[in-house]
C-alpha cells in the first residue's frame, strides 16, 4: 500500500484524467460551442493571421487554451515521487523523452505535489502502463480527499525502484528511474520537470531485437495512447514510416 504524504493537490500537473493547468484534460468542456462561430464548422476568409479561403480548415481562436477543441495523441505515463513516509503516483500525458540522450521530461506546476516532491527528493520514477493497466492510470489520477490522502493508490500494484527512492507500477511495459536534472519555468502557470534517466527496464516482450519484426513487437505487446482530451486507445497495428534517404525524425 502506498502512504500519501503531507502535500496537497496533485490531480492536475499534466494529469490525464483530471483538470490540469491547461484546461479540462479529461473533461467535456464544450462551453465554446456556437460562441463567436467557435465550433460552428464554418470557413472564415478574414480571420487574422490565417487566410482560410475554401479550405476545410476552421479557425480556432487563441484567446483561450485551444487544446480541448480537438484530439491529439500523447503517451500516458505514471510519475512516482517520494512523499512524506510514502509515495505518490500521478498520471501524466504531457510527458516525453527530451532529446536523443537519456533525459525525460513532463509538464507540471509549482501548485502541485509532484513538483514539490521531486524537488525535495531529487528524483522521480516513470511507468508506462499497458493498455490493460488503464485502471492503474485512472487511480493514480484520482483527487485527494479532505484529509490529503489518495485512497485510489491502494489499488495500484507497485514494486521498489532500484536506483532511486521510489516505486514503479507493475501493470506497465517500460520503467524509468530519473534523477532530477532541472525545473524550467516560464510556461504560463506551468513548468517543465526534466530528469536524467539513471536506470531503465522493459517488459521482455516489449523489447526490439535485431532479428525480430517491429510490427510483431507492437502487435504482441500493444501500446497505450492517450487521446487528449479524455480518451485512450490500444495501439497494436503499425506500419513502417516511409523514410526518404538520409531522413531522420
Amino acid at each position: 500500500m502506498l502512504a500519501p504524504g503531507p502535500d496537497r493537490g496533485d490531480h492536475g500537473c499534466g494529469s490525464a484524467a483530471a483538470a490540469d493547468d491547461t484546461g479540462p484534460a479529461a473533461g467535456d468542456d464544450r462551453s465554446w460551442v456556437g460562441a463567436n462561430g467557435y465550433g460552428t464548422g464554418r470557413n472564415d476568409t478574414d480571420h487574422e493571421g490565417v487566410a482560410m479561403g475554401e479550405s476545410r480548415a476552421v479557425p480556432v481562436p487563441v484567446d483561450r487554451p485551444i487544446w480541448s477543441r480537438f484530439f491529439t495523441v500523447a503517451p500516458l505515463v505514471i510519475v512516482g515521487t517520494t512523499e512524506g513516509e510514502g509515495y505518490d503516483l500521478a498520471a501524466k500525458h504531457m510527458a516525453m523523452p527530451l532529446g536523443w540522450d537519456n533525459y525525460f521530461c513532463f509538464v507540471c506546476s509549482p501548485e502541485h505535489a509532484t513538483q514539490g516532491n521531486a524537488e525535495r527528493s531529487g528524483s522521480f520514477t516513470v511507468s508506462f502502463p499497458r493498455p490493460d493497466g488503464i485502471v492503474a492510470a485512472s487511480l493514480s489520477a484520482s483527487p485527494r480527499q479532505d484529509d490529503n490522502t489518495k485512497p485510489g493508490l491502494a489499488g495500484i500494484r507497485t514494486f521498489p525502484a532500484s536506483a532511486v527512492d521510489g516505486v514503479l507500477v507493475e501493470d506497465s511495459y517500460l520503467w524509468l528511474e530519473c534523477e532530477l536534472e532541472r525545473i524550467v519555468e516560464g510556461f504560463g502557470r506551468n513548468t517543465l520537470i526534466v530528469g536524467r534517466v539513471v536506470a531503465a527496464a522493459a517488459d521482455r516482450d516489449a523489447l526490439r531485437s535485431a532479428d525480430g519484426d517491429d510490427a510483431d513487437v507492437i502487435f504482441n505487446r500493444p501500446l497505450l495512447a492517450y487521446l487528449s482530451p479524455g480518451r485512450f486507445a490500444s495501439v497494436s497495428e503499425s506500419f513502417s514510416f516511409p523514410y526518404h534517404v538520409n531522413t531522420r525524425i
